[in-house]
C-alpha cells in the first residue's frame, strides 16, 4: 500500500495564517498527492494567492503544519521549499521584463544550474511560441508568452508540485486554453498542480477536485465527474455559510 505522506506529497493540517488581526486563512486542511490537479476558487481577497504564498514560505503559517512528503516543512525557507520540488508562478506574470527570456530561464535554474541548458529546451519545447523570443526582452511579450514564460520560470527548477496563481487574469480566452493545456499535459506525466483561479468554468474544466475559499475556510465542491455544488460556490463568491 503507498505511503499516504510519501515524496512529492503535499499535506496541509490546520494551517492559520493572519494579517495583524485580520484572519486570512481558518484552519484550512488539504492534501496534493503526486500528479494531483487541484483548483481552488474564490472571490477577490478570499485568500487564494495567500494559500499559495503560504505553501510557497512567501507568507508566514501562524499555526498548522505544512507537510512535504515525511518531511514538516512549515518553517523551511522560500529557497528550500524550491529546491525540495515546489515552485510558485505568482499572480500577474511577474518576469523580470528588462532580461531577455533566455535569462529569465537562467534566474529559475538557480537551484540546478548544471542542468540548465537541458531544462531551458524542454521549457521551449513545451512552449514553442517562446522559441524565437529568446533574445527579446521579456517587456516585449504578449501577456500570454509571458505568462508561458512565468511558468517556463518556474519549470526550470523541475518542480514535482506547480502552484499557479491567477493563469488566466487579463489573458484572451486562446491564451488561457494554450496556456492550460500544456500544464495539463504536465500532470499527466505526474506534475502536482494547485491552481487558484476565479473562474468556477476554467477550475472545473481542468482540475479533478475543486475546492472553494470563502472568508479563510476551504470547502470542497466538486469532483470531476460530479456536478459542481452551485449552492456552495454562491456562498463562497456572494457570502454565507461554508460548510
Amino acid at each position: 500500500m503507498p505511503d499516504p505522506d510519501g515524496p512529492g506529497t503535499l499535506t496541509l493540517s490546520n494551517l492559520h495564517v493572519r494579517y495583524g488581526d485580520a484572519i486570512a486563512l481558518d484552519d484550512v486542511t488539504l492534501r496534493v498527492g503526486p500528479g494531483a490537479r487541484i483548483a481552488i476558487v474564490g472571490r477577490n481577497g478570499a485568500g487564494k494567492s495567500t494559500l499559495l504564498n503560504s505553501i510557497a514560505g512567501v507568507v508566514p503559517i501562524r499555526s498548522g503544519r505544512l507537510g512535504w512528503g515525511n518531511h514538516d516543512i512549515t518553517r523551511w525557507p522560500v529557497h528550500r521549499r524550491v529546491r525540495a520540488g515546489i515552485s510558485l508562478v505568482p499572480e500577474g506574470r511577474r518576469t523580470f521584463r528588462p532580461l531577455s527570456v533566455e535569462q529569465n530561464l537562467k534566474v529559475g535554474a538557480f537551484t540546478a544550474r548544471a542542468e540548465m541548458r537541458q531544462r531551458a529546451e524542454e521549457v521551449r519545447a513545451l512552449f514553442p511560441a517562446l522559441e524565437d523570443r529568446v533574445r527579446l526582452p521579456a517587456s516585449q511579450l504578449s501577456g500570454g508568452e509571458s505568462q508561458m514564460l512565468a511558468i517556463g520560470q518556474a519549470l526550470m527548477a523541475a518542480p514535482r508540485l506547480l502552484l499557479l496563481d491567477e493563469p488566466s487574469m487579463g489573458l484572451a480566452p486562446l491564451a488561457v486554453r494554450r496556456v492550460l493545456e500544456t500544464v495539463r499535459r504536465l500532470a499527466d506525466d505526474g506534475l502536482s498542480v494547485l491552481l487558484v483561479e476565479q473562474s468556477v468554468k476554467l477550475a472545473t474544466d481542468f482540475a479533478e477536485e475543486v475546492y472553494a475559499l470563502s472568508e479563510g475556510a476551504l470547502v470542497k465542491v466538486a469532483a470531476q465527474g460530479t456536478q459542481i455544488d452551485a449552492d456552495l460556490i454562491r456562498d463562497a463568491y456572494f457570502g454565507g455559510a461554508t460548510a
